[in-house]
């Protein structure tokens, strides 16, 4: 288990941090390291304020570092690496999340085909096919917006937690779930009839 204190004593002057990264994209394992020293806890701290998770933050720690390092030759000495970073981390969040969406969305769908087993294929296909356009619908949603409705709506976490959790105001958050939901259900509505359309042909 990574162990990281509450105080990073390992932030890097900016000067000698280009240093480094220049170093990096030559393949210094070294300096690679002295980053890593220097960035993980912070990292740390900022994945699992959202995922809720030590081993899935640990895991998606590990993950960012490996993509800058199997990505080193690309590095931008004159862009800023924290920005560069977090935004590798926060789309791996993003990633962890549809993924986790659409396992919790198999198993609604499971549970429902168990239940109504008896009702034939059709009934099925129509479960089956609702579960997709939703988990297509969310998809579909801006990145932020998307990850507010995956924390409130899939993980059914309150406004409030999930205000503290990624920074942003209540009222930011209600703004994104009624867009979030008016885009699901236009998206829904638009698809689901000429589904149905179809089925009504079988």
């Amino acid at each position: 288990m990574l162990l990281f204190n509450a105080v990073n004593t390992n932030i890097i002057p900016l000067g000698y941090e280009k240093e480094l990264l220049s170093q990096i994209r030559e393949g210094d394992v070294k300096a690679f390291e002295r980053i890593y020293k220097s960035y993980s806890p912070r990292l740390y701290g900022h994945i699992i304020r959202i995922v809720k998770s030590v081993p899935v933050t640990e895991e998606l720690l590990q993950d960012v570092f490996q993509r800058v390092w199997e990505r080193r030759k690309t590095i931008d000495l004159n862009l800023s690496f924290k920005s560069y970073l977090f935004t590798i981390a926060r789309n791996l969040v993003y990633d962890y999340f549809n993924k986790t969406s659409r396992q919790k969305l198999m198993e609604r769908y499971l549970w429902a085909k168990e239940m109504n087993d008896n009702d034939g294929f059709r009934n099925r296909l129509e479960e089956k096919e609702s579960e997709q356009l939703l988990e297509k619908a969310i998809h579909q949603l801006p990145p932020q917006r998307k990850l507010v409705y995956t924390l409130c709506k899939i993980e059914g976490r309150s406004y409030d937690e999930v205000s503290r959790t990624l920074g942003i105001s209540v009222s930011t958050i209600s703004d994104h779930m009624v867009k979030a939901t008016k885009s699901i259900k236009a998206y829904y509505v638009s698809r689901a009839l000429l589904y149905f359309l179809l089925l009504a042909c079988l």
